[in-house]
């Protein structure tokens, strides 16, 4: 594997949920283990499963791995640490400021950006103090730091007094707060992983074109912001030898054949890795060393590949009892590659056809052009449209700085334009977006692909940009008023729908998101288990385990996660297209 070609101190495995980040991360330290190497392995994902792979409670403490010698683990949970960044920022002001005000900085610190700084802040010293890790020669972490917190971290160190001064608006800049102290080996870690002779970042995605345009920003991101030296694996390859007598895996051969034919430009000059699918569970040491390794009998070995009972409701079935409002918003929200624009598409044609002939509104933020492809045809109830992140940011950058910039002096100012390159800018720029679309919701049938992330819900939420503000005016005249949070928050008007695969990743990360949205005081209506291969009635072997191996996890989304809930079919053609799109609401079939 080219990736593992001289490699660094610090290889840093980053994606998705769902691609493999964390099989490769165990699968690249044994293999340096036993190559002779000191490893110590860092998993800062929150859905890790570390000490599940190598079958021993790690946690956070540098644990060896009995069986590898030369291997040691850490995991830091995400969550933990930011319980304890919320405490060390909130415990001075407990008792000092109002009960009112101490709640509403919990609330903006509860979200996903104070756990990306907090996860970041333990790992920190990791990568600058050379006396925690002076005994390993590699460091491999599972899961880097993403853009967007590498971006957070290079905003101006004058954060503390901007917020007491009352200059601050809803941004970043509360998880941030805290942080100054800590500056200069924010610094160092942010420049060791800039360093091209220290780290290396390892993309990892799969063979499908949506997936990698994702990885392609991604990579272009990071290199923009110092992270130069990458490498692209793309895991899960079924391999053609899987493809014979199955219709179905022969077109995902040929349609991952396709995807990296026209692998994105931005990643044709990085060095690339291709790994094969398995149909095993990676768990266990044995699993890890076969994982790397070309093994074509895992392809047509029968062992294992029995027939397995299905049943679960079709995505018909929620089409059917959204319809029956006649109007109303319907918003898809889960992780990048799971599926959200197809489904959307595919929400908003069932409902525009099928004899309804409801007038549907479908909104995205994606590139309208994947948009057009996707539906690849018109249907006179069905109108499109597409919010440009870029051009909604550049407006409400501008509305910003002529209200909330227009009486500060130079300093203020300054630091206002600098905190209005946050990422979360752009974020709630778009929400903005969404907000005035969402409007059209009471007369008709509004679908919204890209919705805002649970992050952003909560970050409007807890600093009431638009909605305490609303609340606070006209609250007091006996006026009736709503506002876009108050419609998002009404299970009457809105349908919030998670999409997720049958994979342990994306369903713990979406379980997650669930959480985040009820603390924005969202319930989500139902959940989507989209490109379900136990749902596609496979006959070759390998995909047969595949099947198999997912009905833990849509069990778990039907006993555990979801109200409601509905499973996809993989198709075994790309769904594109009015006729394709409306093939993901049949009916699930009803065995494998």
């Amino acid at each position: 594997m080219r990736f593992l070609d001289h490699p660094p101190r610090f290889l840093f495995f980053t994606g998705k949920g769902g691609v493999g980040k964390t099989s490769l991360a165990c699968a690249s330290a044994v293999t340096l283990a036993e190559a002779g190497r000191r490893v110590l392995l860092v998993s800062t994902d929150p859905a890790s499963n570390v000490g599940q792979v190598f079958g021993l409670a790690i946690g956070n403490r540098i644990t060896a791995i009995p069986a590898v010698p030369n291997l040691s683990a850490l995991e830091i949970d995400p969550q933990d640490a930011a319980r304890a960044y919320r405490d060390r920022l909130v415990g001075p002001v407990r008792g000092v400021l109002p009960d009112a005000v101490v709640k509403g900085i919990e609330e903006q610190l509860s979200g996903a950006c104070t756990t990306e700084i907090a996860a970041f802040d333990e790992f920190t010293a990791l990568l600058t103090d050379a006396g925690l890790t002076a005994g390993f020669e590699h460091i491999v972490f599972d899961t880097a730091p993403t853009g967007h917190t590498i971006r957070l971290l290079q905003l101006p160190g004058a954060w503390s007094g901007f917020l007491e001064t009352g200059k601050g608006d809803a941004s970043c800049l509360g998880p941030l707060a805290g942080l100054e102290k800590q500056r200069s080996q924010y610094q160092a870690a942010v420049a060791a992983l800039a360093d091209p002779q220290r780290t290396r970042l390892v993309l990892v995605a799969r063979a499908q074109r949506a997936a990698l345009r994702e990885v392609a920003r991604t990579h272009e991101e990071l290199a923009a912001i110092g992270l130069s030296r990458q490498s692209l694996v793309i895991n899960g390859i079924l391999p053609s030898g899987a493809a014979q007598g199955d219709a179905l895996a022969a077109a995902i051969v040929r349609r991952e054949a396709e995807a990296l034919a026209g692998l994105p430009v931005a990643l044709q000059a990085l060095p690339v890795d291709k790994v094969a699918l398995k149909p095993f569970n990676l768990v266990g040491l044995d699993a890890l060393r076969r994982l790397l390794a070309d093994d074509e009998t895992d392809a047509t070995d029968d062992d294992g590949a029995e027939a397995c009972a299905f049943d679960a409701p079709a995505l018909s079935s929620l089409v059917d009892a959204i319809a029956a409002d006649g109007h109303g918003l319907v918003m898809l929200m889960g992780k990048g590659g799971v599926g959200k624009t197809t489904l959307a598409a595919a929400i908003a044609l069932a409902l525009a056809l099928a004899r309804r002939g409801l007038p549907v509104h479908l909104t995205t933020s994606d590139p309208a052009a994947h948009l057009a492809k996707t539906l690849d045809g018109a249907v006179d109830t069905l109108t499109v449209s597409r919010i440009d992140p870029r051009e909604e940011t550049e407006r409400y950058r501008r509305q910003v700085l002529a209200s909330k910039g227009a009486g500060l002096d130079a300093e203020g100012r300054a630091l206002l334009e600098e905190d209005l390159r946050s990422p979360c800018t752009e974020e709630i720029a778009v929400f903005q977006a969404f907000s005035r679309i969402i409007r059209e919701a009471g007369r008709k049938f509004v679908v919204m692909d890209t919705a805002p992330t649970g992050h952003t819900l909560l970050l409007l939420d807890a600093t009431g940009a638009y909605h305490r503000e609303v609340s606070r005016q006209m609250g007091g005249k006996g006026l009736h008023f709503s506002t876009p949070m108050m419609q998002l928050q009404d299970p009457e008007q809105t349908k919030t729908l998670i999409v997720t695969l049958a994979e342990t990743t994306p369903v713990l990360e979406a379980a997650r998101l669930q959480e985040d949205l009820r603390r924005a005081g969202i319930e989500p209506w139902a959940w989507v288990v989209n490109n379900s291969v136990a749902a596609s009635r496979p006959r070759a072997p390998l995909l047969r385990r595949r099947a198999a191996n997912e009905l833990a996890e849509i069990d778990a989304v039907a006993t555990r996660h979801a109200r409601r809930y509905a499973v996809v079919p993989l198709l075994d053609e790309e769904p594109v297209g009015v006729a394709r799109l409306l093939q993901l609401s049949a009916p699930a079939g009803t065995g494998v």
